[in-house]
């Protein structure tokens, strides 16, 4: 069996942008605050990502769009709560995660 080198960095480069991701949300809803997040950097983020996921879609390859689209969920989450008044930004987050 052949390793294919391009799908393992794929891959890993995949995984390690879905991650990226992951403390930066569950900060904001354990600490119930977006002090310091940039609105412009996360719609400038949301937007590359949506345009990796369409093209992905356009050439049909899942590599580019499942790692992509999980990241605009991530990236459009993370907008929208640093979007938020501070009091709907705290209200989202107790939704989430009632025990913090």
């Amino acid at each position: 069996m052949t390793l294919d080198w391009i799908s393992v960095v794929g891959t890993v480069g995949a995984c390690a942008s879905v991650a990226s991701f992951t403390p930066q949300a569950w900060k904001i809803i354990r600490e119930r605050s977006t002090e310091g997040l940039s609105l412009g950097m996360f719609a400038l983020t949301s937007l590359a990502f949506l345009a990796w996921t369409t093209f992905g879609l356009l050439k049909g390859e899942w590599a580019l769009i499942i790692p992509n689209a999980i990241c605009l969920c991530f990236a459009l989450f993370i907008l929208g709560m640093i979007a938020l008044p501070k009091r709907k930004t705290g209200e989202v987050a107790e939704r989430l995660d009632p025990t913090s």
